[in-house]
């Protein structure tokens, strides 16, 4: 369920942020990339159970999921004051 909520904001926000002529391409190339996470994500996380066990690679992968979250805010502050867009018209 929260998985779901969270393709709605990123879908709402990628959305609201791209430009009208590049709207089209820019869903078409994330579409791509969302169909294919999944299958990716799985694969990624069965390498990792079988070269570290099962218990360490989901650790590992939760610290890492921490890391990732901590430079992305600290490189890009202005997604941490993301807001609504408020058209003038």
């Amino acid at each position: 369920m929260v998985d779901n909520i969270s393709v709605v904001v990123r879908h709402s926000v990628l959305q609201a942020y791209t430009p009208d002529h590049l709207r089209g391409r820019v869903s078409a190339v994330n579409g791509i990339f969302i169909g294919s996470s999944n299958e990716i994500g799985a694969f990624e996380s069965g390498v990792a159970a079988k070269l570290m066990g099962t218990v360490p690679s989901v650790i590992f992968g939760g610290i890492m999921t921490l890391v990732t979250v901590a430079a992305v805010a600290w490189k890009n502050p202005s997604l941490r004051r993301l807001q609504a867009l408020h058209k003038s018209t």
